[in-house]
């Protein structure tokens, strides 16, 4: 779509190693190109948002035209601290950019909690809201998957709307049991749910039915837990749709782990925490 009102459009995304450049200059889409591969080889993922920023910078001097920046999930390879500085030279390149320009965007976007944290302190940032996709969207995603699968509404109550678990199911030959095994593995959940003293434990016994128990002065420090391991997620409390991208989450559902104040990132994820307790499903 920014390609078709003339932007120059580049976007990465590190952790999935996806990058796709639509340049006009073919040697910077050449250099582009080659130093995300160099990156790759040497499992240097950082480098990645940062080419990013480079050849943007490097375009504007070239081209002096409209151009889009869109860097999404890079956070969680950067670092956090990193993180807010990288936000920053995103907005440097609006603010103070190597020449005069028609137009730009950067887009920078998160799917954990404490990098959004981090960034959201400072002043000079402005984050908005997605919470996974709408049903109608997801649907279309879905459709799009070849092959013999669940019915869709299986898919949409295991996991909300989460694209990355729809991938994890895909990848998985649709066995929703080995994503719950990967999450738990992946996030060491048994040892830190074995870390629990029993006042925790309960309330996240408690969160598994109504994530909202965590705002609570005994839940807080639980739930900064659950964010660092991108389990759960803050919800703004409104739902009104210009605070959103896209659709508004419910302001409550119990079936895929909605509250007003905190979410489950998916029910998969929710289910994986269930499991990792030792609580029937």
């Amino acid at each position: 779509m920014l390609k078709d009102h003339g932007f120059e459009v580049i976007y990465v995304n590190p952790i999935n190693r996806l990058t796709f450049a639509e340049v006009s200059i073919d040697r910077l889409r050449e250099e582009f190109f080659r130093l995300i591969k160099e990156a790759i080889a040497q499992s240097a993922l950082a480098r990645v948002a940062w080419i990013a920023y480079n050849v943007a910078y490097e375009l504007i001097k070239a081209t002096r035209g409209k151009i889009a920046v869109i860097v999404d999930d890079a956070f969680q390879v950067i670092g956090v601290k990193e993180s807010a500085l990288y936000v920053k030279a995103l907005l440097n390149l609006i603010e103070y950019p190597p020449e005069h320009y028609e137009r730009i965007v950067t887009i920078a976007a998160t799917s954990e909690g404490v990098s959004l944290r981090e960034i959201g302190r400072h002043r000079w940032t402005w984050s908005t809201p997605m919470w996974n996709m709408a049903r109608e969207g997801f649907r279309q995603l879905y459709d799009q998957i070849p092959g013999e699968k669940p019915p869709f509404e299986e898919v949409w109550r295991i996991t909300g709307g989460n694209p990355a678990m729809l991938e994890g199911l895909y990848r998985m030959g649709w066995s929703a049991e080995r994503v719950l095994r990967e999450i738990i593995a992946r996030k060491n959940l048994h040892t830190f749910t074995s870390s629990l003293g029993p006042g925790d434990r309960e309330v996240l016994v408690r969160a598994l039915e109504d994530p909202d128990a965590l705002m609570s002065r005994e839940g807080i420090p639980l739930m900064n837990r659950l964010i660092e391991l991108n389990l759960i997620i803050n919800v703004p409390p409104w739902r009104d749709e210009y605070l959103w991208v896209d659709q508004p989450p419910p302001e409550k559902d119990e079936e895929l782990g909605i509250g007003k104040y905190v979410a489950w990132q998916s029910p998969l994820h929710r289910e994986a925490v269930r499991r990792a307790l030792g609580m029937p499903g």
